[in-house]
């Protein structure tokens, strides 16, 4: 099991750093970081763009991968985020995972002055979104027609420095994400369930996520890809609780949710309020007892 961290982009670089520094000396697989304008209770506080920030990152880094968590058709558009992959995948040295997602009804839907979009388009949004990502990233030269986006002889050179492109990191639980995710998807990201009034502990969570798992089984088939996407992971804190109490309960944790077929179980770096309100010592302690013992 591959242990991943989200570090939010909310604080000045000069004090950043040293967080993504520490997630890659404590062992972590992968960080992230959250791909939003205005996000949850924080609208009022310091946040900064997660391309810039993951750039910065991959400078003062040289194992661990990174990527967003995820990147959403909300106030992104496939050509431009392809230009913005290409130039991270090439300062990180090939350590770029890309998450998408097909955003939500939070500020982000409509902060550029537009009505948000109903379920229904959003998922088609998506459907659509990394389909001419994948070209685009793929392809030197680019032309599509679709129901939401246009493009005009799009180029991308020089191409990623992973080929044939960037791995894709896909969020998606219903049957349309999970076809999108089967199609396309190196990698599928749940948070497990919505709605909930606390975070599912391991036994739970393990069990909804193994339900969303065969239902990707049974994507996977239907769109002739019997082997399945490689990479499963679950992002822990909204829905599905961390397990970050002591070093056994995080090691109980992970062992619950691989035996459903969980490959990478990620947790958030503390923040000294809510959310993820937490205290460093501990968090360092827990994860680097796992770690060396994994």
């Amino acid at each position: 099991m591959r242990l991943g961290v989200v570090i939010l982009p909310e604080q000045p670089w000069e004090q950043a750093a040293e967080l993504w520094r520490a997630a890659e000396e404590m062992g972590f697989s992968h960080a992230w970081t959250y791909d939003h304008l205005a996000w949850a209770g924080l609208r009022d506080e310091p946040w900064f763009g997660a391309v810039p920030v993951l750039t910065a990152a991959a400078t003062v880094t040289s194992r661990i991968r990174l990527g967003p968590l995820v990147a959403s058709p909300n106030f992104r558009h496939p050509v431009s985020l392809a230009r913005e992959v290409l130039a991270v995948d090439d300062i990180s040295a090939g350590r770029l995972t890309l998450g998408i997602g097909a955003g939500g009804l939070g500020w982000d839907a409509a902060i550029l002055g537009g009505p948000a979009w109903n379920l229904d388009e959003r998922l088609s949004r998506f459907e659509e979104f990394v389909t001419l990502l994948d070209r685009v990233l793929v392809e030197r030269e680019t032309s599509f027609q679709g129901r939401y986006y246009r493009v005009e002889e799009a180029r991308s050179y020089p191409g990623c420095r992973q080929r044939p492109r960037v791995p894709f990191a896909l969020a998606g639980t219903g049957p349309r994400g999970m076809r999108t995710v089967a199609r396309f998807g190196q990698a599928w990201v749940t948070t497990g369930p919505r709605g909930v009034d606390r975070p599912l502990g391991a036994t739970a969570g393990a069990r909804v996520v193994g339900e969303q798992l065969a239902l990707l089984a049974s994507a996977c088939e239907e769109v002739g890809r019997p082997e399945g996407v490689p990479e499963r992971v679950v992002l822990a804190g909204p829905g599905l609780d961390q397990g970050l109490a002591s070093p056994q309960q995080l090691t109980d944790t992970l062992g619950t949710y691989a035996a459903v077929g969980v490959t990478d179980f990620v947790v958030h770096w503390p923040r000294s309020s809510e959310p993820y309100r937490g205290d460093r010592d501990h968090f360092e302690r827990v994860i680097s007892s796992v770690s060396s013992g994994s």
